[in-house]
């Protein structure tokens, strides 16, 4: 499985550290960057993986930006887009099971790597569950 990844200056630190492990796991990682810690704009490397998303190119993706909250909110611009900001292992599994969340956003400034690390291996192992949940997620898209 190939797994989008993008942040900010403020999120690059961790996406680096993710991505690592993502790729001693065996995951193939696709890096929409940013690729250094000089300040940018979030949406400028979130919309391109969310695009990819929309389009079915990508299955899933992870973001990363100081808060979460700018990264999370351009990405859900795009229609079948389900992207959750998580700062806790059992939101991401949450997200996952009952929204069919697709990207994982998180907040760089404010989650330990190990807690970053173990709510991406818990988005990526959790399958979502459907049946009364899969209602509500057809109602998200406009």
């Amino acid at each position: 499985m190939i797994i989008g990844m993008a942040s900010d200056h403020a999120g690059f630190e961790l996406k680096e550290y993710i991505k690592k492990e993502l790729f001693s796991m065996g995951y193939d990682v696709k890096d929409y960057g940013t690729h250094s810690e000089e300040s940018v704009d979030y949406p400028d490397y979130a919309h391109p993986l969310a695009s990819d998303i929309s389009d079915g190119k990508l299955r899933i993706g992870i973001l990363i930006c100081g808060t979460g909250n700018g990264i999370s909110m351009t990405a859900n611009k795009h229609r079948n887009v389900r992207c959750a900001l998580c700062w806790e292992p059992e939101i991401a599994r949450l997200a996952r099971q009952h929204n069919d969340a697709n990207v994982l956003a998180m907040p760089g400034r404010f989650i330990s790597k190990e807690k970053a690390l173990e709510s991406v291996k818990v988005f990526l192992d959790t399958d979502f569950e459907g049946g009364r949940h899969q209602r509500r997620v057809d109602k998200i898209n406009l």
